[in-house]
């Protein structure tokens, strides 16, 4: 990979004169930067739409939703290996009729977003040099 170049144009206005002057200047933290942006997107990105998966499966357990729809079945069986490692953390879901509040979801929701939070931090603290 080549090293990055960032190209630097001055213009010097001399008594009416205009002298135009381009310089090339080598600069590691050009795309350093550009590329740092991206990772912490695209992991900001992977943690939202996780953590949005969870927090539909919490609200739709939360109303009891049914789980005859392809909706709410979609989401349970998508979110269910993210929610999976939390089962059983907890002796008891708070449960009234078919509505359930289940703690073992909002668990798993706020360690992914901590773990997502941390290796941001890491890839910033990183990227520093």
């Amino acid at each position: 990979m080549t090293d990055p170049v960032r190209r630097v144009t001055q213009t010097t206005v001399q008594d009416g004169d205009t002298t135009r002057t381009v310089r090339e200047v080598d600069d590691a933290r050009v795309n350093t930067g550009a590329e740092q942006n991206t990772i912490t997107r695209l992991i900001a990105f992977i943690a939202g739409v996780l953590l949005v998966l969870l927090a539909f499966r919490f609200v739709l357990i939360l109303f009891g939703a049914n789980k005859g729809n392809g909706f709410v079945d979609f989401i349970y069986s998508v979110s269910y290996p993210f929610a999976r490692p939390f089962f059983g953390m907890f002796g008891y879901d708070l449960q009234y009729g078919v509505a359930r509040v289940e703690i073992s979801t909002l668990v798993a929701m706020a360690v992914y977003g901590l773990v997502a939070y941390a290796i941001i931090k890491l890839v910033n603290i990183a990227s520093r040099r």
